[in-house]
């Protein structure tokens, strides 16, 4: 498997959380298949870039802000373009 690069583990993560409603920082540690360090630095970095922010409930969760979403979808329109013209 190809080593994946600083973007798509960003992409990665955002998709995770856009998939898995009201999900916790542990599960999505657990299923972006990174260390805990790491995941702590991109972790960190979503929520200083705020693509996420942290939900005070009865637990605390993770959701996608609109930045957050419009990276997604500019991401896609990227990886869009790049095999339009086979690049």
């Amino acid at each position: 498997m190809a080593k994946r690069t600083k973007l798509e583990i960003i992409r990665d993560i955002l998709k995770l959380i856009q998939d898995n409603h009201n999900i916790k920082p542990t599960p999505l540690l657990r299923r972006s298949g990174l260390s805990s360090s790491r995941f702590k630095q991109y972790y960190l970095e979503l929520l200083e870039k705020e693509f996420v922010k942290k939900v005070d409930g009865k637990s605390k969760h993770v959701v996608l802000t609109e930045r957050g979403f419009k990276f997604i979808e500019k991401y896609q329109t990227i990886i869009n373009f790049i095999d339009e013209f086979e690049l």
